[in-house]
């Protein structure tokens, strides 16, 4: 497509482009750079914000766009494909509406911060027809598919058991200076941060959570006194690796009531089993996965370009032994390791011709109902509950690629 576009007159090429909308144009508008470029496929033709400021960013950064402050006016505005950017918790309400209006819509993981709310949205696409893309961008994060590479070629054989340890380095910059901080928003940062690695553990294992359970806690932020509003600033504003150790963060937001360290337990569908560790205030940041089969573990090292994925497929005797393959992890233009622009590219090839994507809503469902499930039992003593299934009919239409009906 783009190389046919290429070779075309301006004019048709200007007339093949997506007309692209994005509602919130906060943290995540970045993402607009690898959607607006006219006369190769898609434009950002109009960009919604209640915000003040996100109206005035979005004015500066695509000065071509229409601004608005009203979901009415980009609903009614004829595009064809959205963004919802939002906050979280916001993500049905905005969602809901542009795919009944027949606009194809990318949300931004996690669905929302309640399972209710991300049942709403892939019923709306459903009964709508319209097309549905979650932004799950570790999907096409090099350490991500390189270690579905290598669990997808049998080198360690039928996968048993995942691992995972998230040092959040940044926590306290990232998550405890505004509505990130804060349960009505976020539900946990178990939910709101780990539903990447919950839907990755779930794409390395092969199946979904069907029963978990967790343990957490609010260790270190909770008892910072110094507060601030910072409803006028944004994370960029704050940020510094200065910052540090996180008992003299300042500033903090008014309202803290979600944990800095969690740790969850998931039975899978498949019989696999799966951990999760979450922690807010460490020095580093970086998350490791091990996954162990029956012939074999990996491990990586760091995960980013020219970090490791080690694999051992040998029995040794005691002790650290080297592995038998180290395999470089890859480097990619754009966010997180060439995710973002990957992520875009799928998203706008998927809303103009459809077809199967690396992304799934089932999946991004299921990420939902474990984070959910696992923030409940955190605070009603750490029992194991069960994940409620999605319908059916839901599962098969999205599985089968959203076909047309």
């Amino acid at each position: 497509m783009t190389d046919l576009l290429a070779e075309a007159p301006e004019y048709a090429r200007k007339t093949t482009d997506l007309r692209v909308g994005i509602v919130g144009f906060g943290l995540r508008a970045s993402l607009w750079r690898h959607v607006h470029k006219p006369g190769a496929g898609s434009e950002v033709v109009m960009v919604c914000d209640i915000s003040e400021r996100g109206r005035k960013d979005a004015a500066e950064k695509i000065p071509t766009a229409t601004i608005t402050s009203s979901l009415d006016e980009l609903l009614g505005a004829g595009l064809d494909a959205v963004l919802v950017l939002t906050p979280d918790n916001r993500h049905a309400e905005i969602a809901v509406q542009t795919l009944k209006a027949g606009i194809a819509t990318f949300c931004e993981k996690p669905l929302d911060v309640t399972l209710e709310a991300a049942d709403a949205i892939l019923t709306a696409a459903y009964t709508s027809g319209t097309r549905l893309y979650v932004g799950h961008n570790m999907r096409h994060m090099p350490v991500v598919v390189q270690m579905r590479e290598l669990i997808q070629a049998g080198t360690i054989g039928e996968v048993k058991a995942v691992w995972c340890r998230h040092f959040v380095g940044n926590g306290g910059d990232y998550y405890f200076k505004d509505w990130h901080a804060e349960r009505a928003n976020t539900t946990s940062l178990l939910l709101q941060k780990g539903a990447h690695d919950i839907d990755v553990i779930h794409w390395l294992a092969g199946g979904y959570s069907k029963r978990v359970s967790a343990i957490g806690d609010l260790a270190v932020y909770g008892s910072i006194t110094n507060r601030r509003d910072n409803s006028d600033r944004r994370m960029g504003d704050w940020f510094s690796l200065e910052n540090w150790p996180p008992t003299e963060q300042t500033e903090l937001n008014p309202v803290i009531d979600v944990e800095d360290i969690s740790m969850m337990q998931m039975v899978l569908d498949n019989g696999a089993l799966a951990s999760y560790q979450q922690c807010h205030f460490t020095p580093d940041y970086w998350r490791n996965y091990t996954v162990i089969g029956t012939k074999g573990r990996i491990e990586n090292f760091g995960d980013g370009p020219g970090d490791f994925i080690h694999v051992w497929t040998t029995r040794s005797q005691g002790g650290f032994v080297e592995p038998d393959q180290k395999v470089e992890i890859k480097d990619g233009d754009g966010g997180h390791g060439g995710a973002d622009p990957l992520l875009i590219a799928e998203f706008l090839r998927f809303a103009r011709d459809g077809g199967a994507t690396a992304t799934s809503p089932v999946a991004a469902r299921a990420s939902v109902a474990a984070g959910v499930l696992a923030a409940q039992s955190l605070r009603s003593g750490g029992g194991a509950l069960n994940v409620p299934d999605l319908p059916a009919e839901l599962i098969a239409y999205f599985d089968a690629g959203q076909p047309a009906r």
